[in-house]
C-alpha cells in the first residue's frame, strides 16, 4: 500500500513529464527578412537658353540628372548625366531629354524658336499709265517777254519731247499757247497762239507727223502763277503740253 508521500511524488512526476511533452510540441517562430529599399527614380532638369534665336544663331542646352545611368536627348544621341550643348537650328525644335536608371525613368522637353523672316512681298511692277508717264517726260518750253521764238535754252527740251512722241505713237499732244497778264486779252490770245505753233514747227521738224500735234491758245486767261512780278511772269509765258492718247 502507498504511502501519501508516495503518491504526492507520483502525482508531479506525471505532471512533470505531461508538462514536458506539451512543451516540446509547440513550435519556433521564425524571423522573416525585410526586403531591399527600391532604387530612387531619376530626376531631369533640362533647359534652352535663349529659347529663341534667329536662323542659324547658337542656343545653349543644358541639363542635370540624377539617379540615371543612361541619358538621351533627341538629335543628338547619349549624354552624361549633367553637362550642356550648343545647337544651331535653322528651324524651331524641340529637344526631347529621357533619363533611364534602376528607379525607372523621367523625361523632359526644351524648345528652341527659331525666328523666321517674314517673307518678301513679290508683286508684278503695275504699268506706268501713259499719263503719268506724259507728265514725268513731256516738259513745257519757255519764252522771253513779248517773244515766240523758241530759246536756244528750250531746245534740248524740244528735242526731248520729241523723242518721247517717237517712242510712243499712239500719243498725240495739244499745245497750250500761254502769257503773262500785261497787254490785251486779244493781243496775248494771238500772242499765245504763235507760240504754240512755233513750238509744234520745232516738233514738225524733229520728225514728228504734224496731224498728231493740236494747237490752242489761252492767252492770259489760265495763268500759272498770279502774283506780279517777273519771277511770277516768266513762269506764264509757256507752251504747256497735254496727252492726247488715241486707243
Amino acid at each position: 500500500m502507498k504511502t501519501l508521500a508516495q503518491t504526492i511524488s507520483t502525482g508531479l512526476l506525471i505532471g512533470s513529464l505531461a508538462l514536458a511533452t506539451a512543451c516540446a510540441k509547440k513550435p519556433v517562430a521564425k524571423s522573416t527578412p525585410l526586403p531591399p529599399p527600391a532604387p530612387p527614380a531619376p530626376t531631369v532638369a533640362f533647359s534652352a537658353s535663349p529659347s529663341t534665336v534667329h536662323p542659324g544663331d547658337p542656343a545653349e542646352l543644358t541639363w542635370t540628372t540624377q539617379n540615371a545611368t543612361e541619358i538621351n536627348i533627341s538629335g543628338i544621341g547619349t549624354v552624361p548625366a549633367s553637362g550642356s550643348r550648343s545647337v544651331s537650328p535653322n528651324e524651331s525644335t524641340t529637344y526631347s531629354l529621357v533619363a533611364k536608371g534602376p528607379g525607372g525613368s523621367a523625361d523632359a522637353d526644351a524648345r528652341v524658336t527659331v525666328l523666321m523672316p517674314a517673307p518678301i512681298a513679290t508683286t508684278q511692277p503695275t504699268e506706268e499709265s501713259i499719263d503719268s508717264l506724259f507728265a514725268r517726260s513731256v516738259k513745257d518750253v519757255y519764252f522771253d517777254y513779248d517773244k515766240y521764238v523758241v530759246r536756244d535754252d528750250q531746245s534740248s527740251i524740244t528735242q526731248a519731247d520729241a523723242e518721247f512722241l517717237k517712242q510712243h505713237s499712239n500719243v498725240g499732244i495739244v499745245i497750250e499757247g500761254h502769257c503773262d497778264d500785261r497787254g490785251s486779252a486779244e493781243y496775248n490770245l494771238s500772242l499765245g497762239d504763235a507760240r504754240a505753233n512755233a513750238v509744234k514747227a520745232e516738233l514738225v521738224k524733229l520728225g514728228i507727223a504734224p496731224e498728231r500735234i493740236r494747237t490752242i491758245s489761252y492767252g492770259k486767261e489760265h495763268p500759272f502763277c498770279t502774283q506780279d512780278g517777273e519771277g511770277c511772269w516768266s513762269q506764264n509765258r509757256r507752251d504747256h503740253f497735254v496727252a492726247a492718247v488715241s486707243h
